[in-house]
């Protein structure tokens, strides 16, 4: 959690006190709009992804938060660790210094880590690299090899972000992004890779796009609240037709099939009092008014969401 709820600015309502604004929800925002937008409809706190933050500078981005009283929930995102020659590793492992630099100067604790797909991804949502020539296990390929080296670039990790006291945040994508951008798909495999080390170091996020669907979410829920390893509860809803990108197939609570209900419940039961994030990535949401997006959002916050906290 990147500060305590009770910060948040008493003349907003009490009942907003942690609800955050992701800035994917408000992709074509500037961070001094989205902060604006947020503070306005009365939020405490916006979760940046880097692309705001690195528009202005990390130092820039804290004042335009201090300015408008909000916090940072988290920062978005660091990760894509799983390259397998030794250019790529250090690319990587330098981008993600510099995302833990960023996250420290804005204030949050907590980095989202999207730890990547397989190396034949050469883009996501593109297609795959060509075969690499000869016999043996295409290093490409290789989604073992590739979860080993998630794992090993997050303890190189470590030190640096304990030095700066933010906390390394693995996210669990939905298998149907395990090629391209997340080789670690459920909350149980990314509790296996975290328990390495201290809660401190590195936790989790729960996001409900990501993990509604697993047979063992409670468990894991329970696991990583007995492991105090959750850092961050994001909500949307899945949404059907998938779009052709099912990264944009994310939808307002309440607009599909996830239930809100049980797991929010699950999380309450753990005693995780940080900020809850609403992260959306859906066209007609980011078309839409952001004053209408915000409105939307609390709404669906306050019917679907806060009743099971």
């Amino acid at each position: 959690m990147s500060a305590p709820v009770d910060d948040a600015d008493a003349t907003r309502p009490a009942d907003l006190a942690r609800l955050s604004l992701n800035t994917a929800t408000t992709k074509h925002l500037t961070l001094a709009q989205a902060a604006e937008v947020a503070a306005d409809a009365g939020l405490s706190a916006i979760g940046p992804w880097r692309d705001r933050v690195q528009e202005v500078g990390a130092d820039r981005a804290a004042q335009i938060l201090a300015d408008f009283g909000l916090r940072a929930s988290s920062l978005c995102r660091g990760g894509f660790l799983t390259a397998a020659d030794p250019e790529g590793r250090g690319a990587a492992l330098e981008d993600n210094r510099r995302a833990i630099e960023e996250a420290a100067t804005i204030g949050t604790s907590e980095l989202i880590m999207v730890v990547g797909g397989l190396p034949a991804a050469r883009t996501p949502g593109g297609p795959a690299a060509p075969h690499a020539p000869g016999p043996g296990v295409d290093p490409g390929r290789d989604l073992v090899g590739a979860r080993g080296r998630v794992a090993d670039r997050i303890g190189e990790l470590v030190p640096y972000a304990a030095q700066h006291g933010v906390r390394l945040v693995l996210e669990p994508l939905h298998p149907i992004f395990a090629a391209d951008r997340a080789v670690i798909s459920t909350l149980g495999q990314a509790l296996t890779l975290a328990e390495s080390f201290e809660s401190s170091a590195v936790g989790v996020v729960v996001d409900t796009y990501h993990v509604w669907w697993d047979p063992r979410l409670k468990q894991m829920i329970d696991r990583a609240g007995m492991e105090k390893r959750i850092a961050s509860y994001q909500v949307c809803d899945w949404t059907l037709p998938l779009a052709a990108d099912p990264l944009l197939s994310r939808g307002h609570v309440g607009d599909g099939y996830v239930d809100f209900a049980s797991i929010t419940s699950w999380i309450a039961a753990t005693r995780y009092r940080g900020d809850i994030e609403v992260e959306i990535f859906n066209e007609d949401v980011w078309s839409a008014p952001p004053e209408q997006t915000l409105a939307t959002m609390i709404d669906r916050y306050r019917r679907f969401v806060a009743p099971h906290l």
